[in-house]
């Protein structure tokens, strides 16, 4: 499903106050939940009647779809990237992908969408199929491009899939679990570019090239 925003054309001024409603509709969402959340409130904290808040984005649910699209759209893998021909060009990608991956997605504001699906999974269980559908579906697929494009290089075998889940458990380890019960900090960038390395290492040592 679209986002409503994405079928509408902005007139000028108007990408600002679209920027207000999304950050006014996380804002109230992780504050009150999705269920509890008002679009009375979010117009109100976005500065915009409600009429324009409809016109510019949509229903509450278009709210929250645009609100995972945007951050989704940091996690597509380049379309113009030049698939790699060897295993040091591989390693390379992967490691760039695994570091773009954890240093967006440990962001508190995707941290809080996370627990805002897992609070919300019984009473509104849409926040966190959407999430799933738009947010975690971009780092599959662009990881599946880039594992496809090596597999049909011969630069490692296995199934796509579950080279992708192996890559992305090694990749996160329990951080992800530590971050969501708020008994972990966010690596810094140095630490996170460490993880990246420490788990492509691990991944290409398991993963061989077609002919060895």
């Amino acid at each position: 499903m679209a986002s409503a925003s994405s079928t509408k054309t902005q007139k000028a001024g108007e990408p600002e106050a679209h920027q207000r409603i999304l950050d006014a509709a996380f804002a109230v969402f992780t504050r009150n939940g999705y269920t509890q959340a008002s679009t009375l409130e979010i117009a109100t904290r976005a500065k915009v009647s409600k009429r324009d808040l409809y016109a510019l984005v949509g229903k509450k649910e278009d709210m929250l779809i645009a609100c995972i699209t945007e951050r989704a759209t940091r996690l597509k893998w380049p379309q113009d990237a030049p698939p790699p021909r060897d295993r040091e060009a591989l390693t390379k990608a992967l490691e760039r992908f695994g570091v773009q991956l954890l240093w967006e997605v440990t962001d508190p504001t995707v941290v809080s969408i996370f627990r805002l699906a897992i609070a919300e999974a019984e009473r509104a269980p849409e926040v966190a199929h959407t999430l799933d559908r738009i947010g975690r579906a971009a780092s599959r697929d662009a990881l599946g491009a880039l594992l496809t494009q090596a597999k049909a290089s011969g630069l490692v075998r296995g199934d796509t899939a579950e080279m992708g889940r192996r890559f992305s458990a090694l990749l996160w380890g329990d951080l992800m679990l530590g971050l969501l019960l708020c008994v972990a900090e966010r690596p810094g960038e140095r630490a996170l570019k460490q993880q990246a390395h420490q788990a492509t290492e691990a991944f290409m040592r398991l993963y061989p090239r077609v002919d060895e």
